[in-house]
């Protein structure tokens, strides 16, 4: 089956809805979700564990059956209730989140298994040209035992995008490994894959992974997409608490809007309102109660400020200490401040707002 060729994206999710049975007890886990990436386009299913996104990821690839909507790749339909194409036929390829490498193949041959179809002159360019772009064309003979985990990452990557795959996911990929690899290596995949223009998602619960990655990213929460937008609107105008809480550091703090001058004003001061109001409730009053979203860098540290806040926690970040501060109502908020400005806890330190816009949600308390 296809779809109707007006469709402007090559991956179209429409509607799914994804469970599964245990004994008698059904469970559905995604719930009518849809989002679209047009061609060489990377997009991202972020969110906590349990929320759906690996189910999505698994339906994509052919791995779970539909219980309604669709998926179609390239104007071809490759799932709706009833009807599911063999992973085999999809023209996807998948990254897993343990790489599953052939312990008994070179890494050359890991690359090459998928490649049978080819003559033997296509698959030597085709292996060579992807151990060049993921930088290991020096580990053609090693076995994946003899890497390290970065090094097995770019091998199941190479293996992957080896067929020429119309769709890549990739699911938690850099879950393995340390911290500080995980955000670099995420940049280099995303070279990688445009490289070649490939349309790819990636499913992660690692919002720093998915800001390195991808072009669209998709909050996802308890089985649907709460918000799908770029990282700058994610973070600086998320739709919702559960966006705005989960993405980023920061604190809600109360605040009065006041309608007549178009601004917040909060216990660090006031604030431009031209951003935000949209998710209060409308009403004809001249004031709200509202619950304002700090985040660590809208508060600055200033030593002139007659505002003190009392150090409670702080965590070195290296070039920045992340610092918990109580304000002298008990409210707390976070700051990062750079790391030669090392206070102890207890200390109190001038601060005042650093914010140029504001971000707002109805009071949970009113």
């Amino acid at each position: 089956m296809t779809i109707a060729a007006r469709s402007e994206h090559h991956l179209n999710i429409d509607s799914i809805r994804v469970g599964y049975s245990a004994g008698r007890t059904f469970t559905e886990i995604v719930h009518g979700m849809s989002f679209s990436l047009a061609r060489g386009e990377i997009g991202c299913l972020l969110g906590p564990s349990g929320c759906g996104k690996t189910t999505v990821l698994r339906a994509i690839a052919g791995f779970e059956s539909l219980l309604g909507g669709r998926i179609a790749l390239g104007g071809r339909e490759l799932s709706h209730a009833g009807f599911t194409e063999a992973p085999e036929r999809r023209g996807v390829g998948v990254v897993f989140q343990d790489y599953a490498l052939f312990p008994h193949l070179s890494v050359w041959e890991n690359i090459a298994f998928g490649l049978q179809r080819l003559s033997r002159d296509e698959r030597r360019q085709r292996v060579d040209r992807l151990l060049s772009l993921v930088g290991l064309a020096s580990h053609a003979r090693q076995y994946p035992h003899e890497l390290s985990g970065g090094q097995q990452q770019r091998v199941a990557l190479a293996r992957a995008l080896a067929p020429q795959p119309d769709l890549l996911l990739l699911d938690e990929p850099f879950s393995n490994l340390d911290v500080d690899l995980r955000e670099r290596l995420a940049l280099e995949v995303r070279d990688i894959l445009k490289e070649l223009g490939t349309t790819a998602v990636l499913v992660t619960h690692d919002q720093h992974e998915a800001f390195a990655i991808a072009d669209q990213i998709g909050v996802m929460h308890q089985g649907v997409i709460v918000q799908w937008d770029n990282a700058y609107n994610l973070y600086h105008r998320p739709e919702s608490r559960f966006v705005a809480d989960f993405i980023g550091q920061g604190v809600f703090t109360p605040g009065t809007v006041d309608l007549p001058r178009q601004q917040v004003h909060i216990e660090l001061g006031s604030l431009p309102l031209w951003q935000g109001i949209n998710a209060c409730s409308t009403t004809e009053r001249t004031e709200q109660v509202v619950d304002v979203l700090l985040r660590a860098d809208d508060v600055v540290h200033d030593d002139a400020s007659p505002l003190q806040a009392e150090v409670v926690r702080k965590a070195f970040r290296g070039a920045e200490f992340l610092y918990t501060l109580k304000l002298p109502s008990g409210q707390q908020l976070l700051a990062l401040v750079p790391s030669h400005h090392d206070h102890a806890i207890g200390e109190k330190i001038g601060i005042r707002l650093g914010a140029d816009h504001v971000v707002t949600f109805p009071s949970e308390s009113a």
